[in-house]
């Protein structure tokens, strides 16, 4: 199955759901930076809900999120853009269990902050910090809009991790109510909430995000809005590196010159790694000698 949101209204249009499967982005991520269980099931759930917050942005629109949590997990960071996704975790190896089984992402991240930032080519971007709630990531993303953005909201994100460490499956669904949403109808979303599947158990049962949403509408009209698709993609460039190491300054770029002779440098995001060597540098040194 491809990646890709689906977008709906449902329970007479007082609901807003979001559906995404996102197993390919997740594979993608596990391979990049050879997640163990728990770091992909980390990282996957908050790639799966940035990558649907996304697709309400304009390609110049930007999100990111970082968890910065005390457990090993270590710092995450996601950023998305209009349905292209890309992220890392401090920590790739990290394999931690509870007693029934289930992978601790929460004791893996830990305690901390989440802090969502917005950029919509305004003045200045929404920055939003939040004590982590329980590090499961999609507890912490319902406590967000609920406390953020006044939106009451229930999030379900899962990545099903196979044995050889594989993504086998995952997933996740955003709902949010709309304003003057009733109370009954809110009764039904939560007797709907409590006898579903998990969101990665629907997916590698072979359900769509069609399918998430037949099933979170529970059994009440729906209509789908729209669908998009979803990627892991890293826009790095040379040209990007190229002007970091120049805004270093002379004085530093000429002992990297001196002591090693070329300069890397590699992509969190993607792990590519770019080498300038000693006459990239040197035009380097030239250039900013011409600016001054």
């Amino acid at each position: 199955m491809k990646d890709y949101v689906c977008k709906a209204l449902a329970y007479n249009k007082m609901v807003r759901i979001y559906a995404a499967s996102s197993t390919n982005i997740c594979e993608t991520a596990r391979k990049t930076f050879g997640l163990w269980p728990t770091s992909c099931a980390a990282l996957g759930r908050c790639l799966t809900a940035a990558a649907i917050i996304s697709t309400n942005y304009k390609s110049d629109e930007n999100l990111t999120v970082r968890f910065d949590g005390d457990g090993p997990l270590g710092l995450m960071v996601v950023e998305a853009s209009n349905g292209h996704v890309r992220g890392f975790v401090s920590n790739a190896g990290v394999f931690m269990q509870y007693n029934n089984g289930h992978l601790a992402v929460g004791k893996a991240v830990g305690n901390g902050t989440m802090t969502v930032i917005k950029d919509l080519n305004l003045k200045e971007p929404f920055v939003t910090t939040l004590n982590i709630q329980t590090g499961e990531i999609a507890e912490d993303f319902t406590y967000y809009f609920a406390s953020s953005e006044q939106t009451p909201s229930s999030v379900g994100l899962g990545v099903l991790v196979e044995t050889d460490n594989s993504c086998k499956a995952a997933g996740g669904f955003i709902l949010q109510l709309m304003p003057g949403c009733d109370e009954d109808t809110i009764t039904k979303i939560e007797n709907v909430l409590k006898s579903i599947k998990p969101v990665s158990e629907m997916i590698d049962s072979g359900m769509t995000p069609e399918d998430i949403i037949k099933e979170l509408s529970g059994g009440e009209d729906y209509e789908i809005l729209e669908t998009q698709d979803i990627f892991y993609t890293c826009p790095c460039t040379k040209e990007q590196y190229y002007r970091g190491i120049k805004s270093l300054g002379k004085k530093e770029i000429t002992s990297i010159i001196d002591e090693l002779g070329q300069a890397e440098v590699t992509c969190n995001f993607c792990r590519k790694t770019y080498v300038f060597n000693k006459d990239e540098l040197n035009q380097m040194v030239k250039e900013i000698d011409n600016k001054e």
